[in-house]
């Protein structure tokens, strides 16, 4: 019996959001926004906390420095019910925290710093994650799954531990990974979770099924596709699955797939099918959206299954 459902591993840190900025200045260095807040983000800590929501034991390994930040992450992830115990506290490197400008429509840029490419080692800690059924990397392609050695040794313990592995994946800040780089890792997925722009950028496709069949072809088991307001795609060597986004005016898109595959992970280690595990997974990407900051909407399972029930996402 494993001690947990899922260990996230992956950046933790601080997001100061600014929201609706309007570009004319007040004075010579003076700006106004809608709003301005603090969120704690990253997608291991927005998959870790609606995991943690959604019903499942989880658990993360990350690295936190021992400053305000880090205890602001901490203690929002201990408050949702994350088990805290496998974090990393370091003195010598500070919290990440990011500032994202967040357009009306939801649509976001964000601006990161040299905290974010710290690349701690979890493949120095197996003990810390291999004790779960399941295990997400949040995110590829970025620190500490920047580094090919890295992502091998995590893959390789979490297989030979019987975990199945989902990936998610961001575009990079710091060092530039292809593919390729990451031809002997890549089979060792079980699922993984690009959204558009990310899958364009490393497939060089437009197409999306052309996307994930480029994936498929270099090994991963099973691919889903985040198109935003197009909802996703799905797709293995058996079926291909698309589905609509629901119905709903985005306040701020910030974690919206984070939390689609928190939600997608939980409906999977419950016994769903890809179709229901994918609806479910839509609605809670789709919550998040509801609110300002990734882990602000989503509440628990039987919202989600609320939201489901009524007709604007069907």
């Amino acid at each position: 019996m494993k001690k947990y459902d899922l260990i996230c591993i992956g950046t933790a840190l601080v997001d100061s959001i600014i929201r609706g900025l309007d570009p004319n200045p007040v004075s010579a260095s003076g700006y106004r926004a809608a709003s301005g807040s603090l969120n704690v983000g990253g997608e291991a800590v927005n998959e870790a906390m609606a995991a943690a929501k959604l019903g499942l034991k989880t658990g993360i390994l990350c690295s936190l420095g021992q400053d305000a930040a880090g205890d602001m992450v901490a203690s929002a992830l201990a408050a949702c019910g994350v088990d805290t115990g496998l974090i990393l506290r370091n003195d010598a490197h500070a919290t990440p925290v990011t500032t994202m400008f967040v357009s009306e429509d939801g649509t976001r840029k964000s601006i990161t710093n040299s905290a974010h490419r710290y690349n701690f080692h979890p493949e120095r800690h197996t003990d810390r994650f291999t004790d779960a059924r399941a295990l997400i990397l949040g995110s590829l392609f970025r620190a500490p799954f920047d580094d090919p050695e890295i992502i091998r040794a995590v893959l390789s313990a979490a297989k030979g531990a019987g975990q199945l592995v989902f990936a998610d994946t961001k575009l990079p800040n710091f060092r530039f990974l292809t593919l390729s780089d990451l031809r002997d890792s890549l089979p060792l997925i079980d699922y993984i979770t690009p959204n558009e722009d990310e899958a364009r950028y490393y497939t060089g496709k437009d197409d999306p099924a052309e996307m994930a069949q480029v994936f498929l072809d270099l090994g991963v088991k099973n691919v889903i596709l985040k198109l935003g307001g197009r909802g996703c795609l799905f797709q293995n060597a058996e079926e291909s699955i698309r589905l609509p986004a629901c119905g709903i005016r985005p306040v701020d898109a910030t974690g919206a797939g984070d939390n689609f595959v928190a939600g997608f992970t939980a409906e999977i280690l419950r016994g769903a099918s890809h179709a229901e595990a994918l609806r479910f997974a839509n609605a809670c990407g789709a919550i998040c959206t509801t609110a300002v900051g990734a882990s602000t909407a989503l509440k628990d399972r039987e919202q989600v299954l609320r939201f489901l029930a009524d007709p604007h996402c069907l």
